[in-house]
Protein backbone atom coordinates (compact mmCIF):
# COMPACT_ATOMS: atom_id res chain seq x y z
CA UNK A 1 0.00 0.00 0.00
CA UNK A 2 2.41 2.39 0.90
CA UNK A 3 4.14 1.79 -2.49
CA UNK A 4 1.34 2.32 -3.89
CA UNK A 5 0.80 5.92 -2.53
CA UNK A 6 4.31 7.07 -3.17
CA UNK A 7 5.80 5.04 -5.52
CA UNK A 8 9.27 5.35 -7.11
CA UNK A 9 8.76 7.09 -10.63
CA UNK A 10 7.30 9.80 -9.29
CA UNK A 11 7.81 13.19 -11.36
CA UNK A 12 6.28 16.18 -10.03
CA UNK A 13 9.22 18.42 -7.43
CA UNK A 14 8.62 17.98 -3.45
CA UNK A 15 5.79 19.83 -1.72
CA UNK A 16 8.06 22.97 -0.52
CA UNK A 17 10.09 23.33 -4.27
CA UNK A 18 6.98 23.40 -6.08
CA UNK A 19 5.15 26.13 -3.70
CA UNK A 20 8.40 28.34 -4.22
CA UNK A 21 8.02 27.85 -8.08
CA UNK A 22 3.60 28.87 -7.86
CA UNK A 23 4.15 31.33 -5.34
CA UNK A 24 7.33 32.76 -7.50
CA UNK A 25 5.06 32.97 -10.51
CA UNK A 26 2.40 34.62 -8.72
CA UNK A 27 4.90 37.56 -7.65
CA UNK A 28 7.03 37.72 -10.74
CA UNK A 29 3.48 38.26 -13.09
CA UNK A 30 2.00 40.67 -10.21
CA UNK A 31 1.32 44.10 -11.99
CA UNK A 32 3.02 47.12 -11.51
CA UNK A 33 2.52 50.58 -13.09
CA UNK A 34 4.73 51.74 -15.73
CA UNK A 35 5.44 55.32 -15.52
CA UNK A 36 7.00 55.91 -18.85
CA UNK A 37 3.68 53.91 -20.91
CA UNK A 38 1.15 55.10 -18.31
CA UNK A 39 0.38 51.27 -18.29
CA UNK A 40 0.96 47.67 -16.49
CA UNK A 41 3.46 45.61 -16.98
CA UNK A 42 4.30 42.13 -15.09
CA UNK A 43 6.70 42.98 -12.54
CA UNK A 44 9.34 40.88 -13.75
CA UNK A 45 9.51 41.41 -17.11
CA UNK A 46 11.04 44.78 -16.34
CA UNK A 47 14.60 44.17 -17.58
CA UNK A 48 16.51 46.76 -15.64
CA UNK A 49 15.99 46.77 -11.69
CA UNK A 50 17.28 46.27 -8.26
CA UNK A 51 15.66 43.41 -5.61
CA UNK A 52 15.98 42.77 -2.01
CA UNK A 53 15.90 39.46 -0.57
CA UNK A 54 14.00 39.11 3.14
CA UNK A 55 14.34 36.22 5.74
CA UNK A 56 11.50 35.21 8.21
CA UNK A 57 12.33 37.71 10.27
CA UNK A 58 12.03 40.54 7.89
CA UNK A 59 15.86 41.13 7.89
CA UNK A 60 16.91 42.32 4.39
CA UNK A 61 19.73 39.68 3.42
CA UNK A 62 20.91 39.85 0.07
CA UNK A 63 20.70 42.69 -2.49
CA UNK A 64 20.92 42.64 -6.56
CA UNK A 65 20.73 43.63 -9.62
CA UNK A 66 19.89 43.13 -13.32
CA UNK A 67 19.69 44.23 -16.76
CA UNK A 68 18.59 40.81 -18.47
CA UNK A 69 14.99 40.95 -16.76
CA UNK A 70 14.01 40.62 -13.00
CA UNK A 71 12.21 37.30 -13.91
CA UNK A 72 15.46 35.69 -14.98
CA UNK A 73 17.68 37.00 -12.52
CA UNK A 74 15.32 36.40 -9.55
CA UNK A 75 14.30 32.90 -11.01
CA UNK A 76 18.07 32.08 -11.47
CA UNK A 77 18.59 32.60 -7.56
CA UNK A 78 15.98 30.53 -6.37
CA UNK A 79 14.59 28.26 -8.43
CA UNK A 80 17.38 27.11 -10.86
CA UNK A 81 19.90 28.04 -8.24
CA UNK A 82 22.59 28.75 -10.62
CA UNK A 83 24.34 31.97 -9.26
CA UNK A 84 27.41 32.09 -7.00
CA UNK A 85 26.03 33.95 -3.92
CA UNK A 86 23.84 30.31 -4.03
CA UNK A 87 26.41 27.81 -5.00
CA UNK A 88 28.94 29.32 -2.70
CA UNK A 89 26.02 28.99 0.34
CA UNK A 90 26.53 32.82 0.57
CA UNK A 91 22.40 32.76 -0.10
CA UNK A 92 19.81 30.44 0.97
CA UNK A 93 16.86 30.20 -0.89
CA UNK A 94 14.72 28.82 2.09
CA UNK A 95 15.90 31.73 3.99
CA UNK A 96 13.42 33.75 1.34
CA UNK A 97 10.47 34.94 2.60
CA UNK A 98 9.78 38.19 0.87
CA UNK A 99 11.26 40.04 -2.40
CA UNK A 100 11.27 43.61 -3.14
CA UNK A 101 12.04 44.62 -6.44
CA UNK A 102 12.84 48.07 -7.43
CA UNK A 103 12.46 48.25 -11.56
CA UNK A 104 13.67 50.83 -13.38
CA UNK A 105 10.74 51.30 -16.86
CA UNK A 106 12.82 54.00 -18.42
CA UNK A 107 15.46 51.83 -19.50
CA UNK A 108 12.83 49.25 -20.79
CA UNK A 109 13.54 49.52 -24.90
CA UNK A 110 17.22 50.84 -24.76
CA UNK A 111 19.42 50.15 -27.41
CA UNK A 112 22.31 52.17 -28.49
CA UNK A 113 25.50 51.97 -26.32
CA UNK A 114 24.89 55.81 -25.00
CA UNK A 115 21.77 54.66 -23.23
CA UNK A 116 23.27 51.75 -22.32
CA UNK A 117 25.94 53.27 -20.52
CA UNK A 118 23.56 55.97 -19.08
CA UNK A 119 21.13 52.99 -17.81
CA UNK A 120 24.18 50.94 -16.40
CA UNK A 121 25.07 53.97 -14.22
CA UNK A 122 21.68 54.47 -12.94
CA UNK A 123 21.40 51.28 -11.93
CA UNK A 124 24.89 51.15 -10.17
CA UNK A 125 23.43 54.09 -8.56
CA UNK A 126 20.13 52.44 -7.88
CA UNK A 127 22.00 48.99 -6.39
CA UNK A 128 24.34 51.36 -4.31
CA UNK A 129 21.37 53.41 -2.55
CA UNK A 130 19.27 49.96 -1.84
CA UNK A 131 22.39 47.98 -0.55
CA UNK A 132 22.52 51.40 1.91
CA UNK A 133 19.13 51.24 2.98
CA UNK A 134 19.17 47.47 3.85
CA UNK A 135 21.88 47.91 5.44
CA UNK A 136 19.92 50.84 7.59
CA UNK A 137 17.48 48.82 8.34
CA UNK A 138 19.04 45.83 9.47
CA UNK A 139 19.69 44.34 13.08
CA UNK A 140 23.11 43.75 12.45
CA UNK A 141 23.66 46.50 9.98
CA UNK A 142 24.83 43.51 7.30
CA UNK A 143 23.63 41.96 5.01
CA UNK A 144 25.13 38.64 3.37
CA UNK A 145 26.36 40.01 -0.57
CA UNK A 146 29.91 39.21 -0.92
CA UNK A 147 30.96 42.35 -2.98
CA UNK A 148 29.80 46.33 -2.04
CA UNK A 149 27.79 47.72 -5.09
CA UNK A 150 29.65 50.08 -7.29
CA UNK A 151 30.53 53.80 -6.27
CA UNK A 152 28.12 55.71 -7.53
CA UNK A 153 28.59 58.08 -9.90
CA UNK A 154 25.50 59.63 -10.76
CA UNK A 155 22.38 61.27 -8.16
CA UNK A 156 19.27 59.00 -8.77
CA UNK A 157 16.26 58.55 -6.37
CA UNK A 158 15.15 55.77 -5.49
CA UNK A 159 11.80 55.09 -7.43
CA UNK A 160 8.77 52.98 -6.35
CA UNK A 161 9.14 49.36 -5.35
CA UNK A 162 7.02 45.91 -5.73
CA UNK A 163 7.14 43.55 -2.05
CA UNK A 164 5.31 40.33 -1.50
CA UNK A 165 6.12 37.13 -0.22
CA UNK A 166 6.91 34.15 -2.00
CA UNK A 167 5.90 31.21 0.59
CA UNK A 168 2.49 29.82 1.58
CA UNK A 169 0.89 29.69 4.85
CA UNK A 170 1.77 25.59 5.29
CA UNK A 171 5.50 26.32 4.17
CA UNK A 172 5.84 29.38 6.64
CA UNK A 173 4.81 27.31 9.65
CA UNK A 174 7.55 24.73 8.59
CA UNK A 175 10.42 26.73 8.23
CA UNK A 176 9.48 29.71 10.54
CA UNK A 177 9.74 27.14 13.33
CA UNK A 178 12.39 28.30 15.56
CA UNK A 179 14.94 25.04 15.22
CA UNK A 180 14.22 24.35 12.07
CA UNK A 181 16.20 28.23 11.34
CA UNK A 182 19.06 27.24 13.80
CA UNK A 183 19.58 24.04 11.90
CA UNK A 184 18.96 25.71 8.65
CA UNK A 185 21.31 28.37 9.55
CA UNK A 186 24.03 25.69 11.15
CA UNK A 187 23.76 24.03 7.84
CA UNK A 188 24.74 26.70 5.63
CA UNK A 189 27.32 28.49 8.04
CA UNK A 190 29.43 25.12 7.74
CA UNK A 191 28.81 24.80 3.90
CA UNK A 192 30.55 28.31 3.40
CA UNK A 193 33.31 27.34 5.86
CA UNK A 194 33.89 24.76 4.11
CA UNK A 195 34.56 26.58 0.49
CA UNK A 196 36.35 28.90 2.76
CA UNK A 197 38.56 26.00 3.67
CA UNK A 198 39.36 25.03 0.49
CA UNK A 199 39.82 27.93 -1.47
CA UNK A 200 41.68 31.23 -1.70
CA UNK A 201 39.26 33.71 -1.16
CA UNK A 202 38.66 37.21 -0.51
CA UNK A 203 37.55 39.22 2.48
CA UNK A 204 33.83 39.39 1.47
CA UNK A 205 33.13 35.96 1.84
CA UNK A 206 35.06 36.20 5.26
CA UNK A 207 32.93 39.08 6.08
CA UNK A 208 29.78 36.83 4.99
CA UNK A 209 30.51 33.99 7.35
CA UNK A 210 31.11 36.24 10.22
CA UNK A 211 27.74 37.94 9.36
CA UNK A 212 25.93 34.19 9.24
CA UNK A 213 27.77 33.57 12.62
CA UNK A 214 25.56 36.46 14.46
CA UNK A 215 22.80 35.63 12.94
CA UNK A 216 22.83 32.31 14.21
CA UNK A 217 23.69 33.18 17.07
CA UNK A 218 21.06 36.01 17.64
CA UNK A 219 18.67 33.06 16.74
CA UNK A 220 20.06 30.29 19.19
CA UNK A 221 19.59 33.40 21.90
CA UNK A 222 16.19 34.18 21.34
CA UNK A 223 15.42 30.67 21.83
CA UNK A 224 17.52 30.22 24.73
CA UNK A 225 15.80 33.17 26.57
CA UNK A 226 12.51 32.36 25.57
CA UNK A 227 12.56 28.67 26.51
CA UNK A 228 13.48 30.09 30.02
CA UNK A 229 17.33 30.85 29.72
CA UNK A 230 19.88 30.02 32.32
CA UNK A 231 16.27 28.99 35.04
CA UNK A 232 15.61 26.18 32.31
CA UNK A 233 18.81 24.43 32.79
CA UNK A 234 18.92 21.41 35.26
CA UNK A 235 21.47 21.17 37.70
CA UNK A 236 23.59 17.84 38.26
CA UNK A 237 22.56 16.03 41.20
CA UNK A 238 25.08 15.60 43.87
CA UNK A 239 24.42 11.90 44.77
CA UNK A 240 25.29 11.01 40.51
CA UNK A 241 28.24 9.56 39.26
CA UNK A 242 29.75 10.66 36.45
CA UNK A 243 27.64 11.97 33.69
CA UNK A 244 28.81 11.21 30.72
Amino acid sequence: MAAEKKPDNINIPPFETEDLRRNLVTFLDSEFDDAITGGKRRVGNFRWGVYIFYDYDGEPIYVGQTNEMLRTRIRRHLTNQRTDAVAMSVLDPFEVYEIEVFPLPQFQDINSTADRAAARAHLNALEHAVFGKAIAGSQFKAILNEKDPPVPTVSIEIPPSFKLRVVSDEVANIRSHPDFRIARRSLIISRLAQVISERKVQGGLRRVLLTQAKRLQWLAERRYVALGGAASVEAENGDEGEND
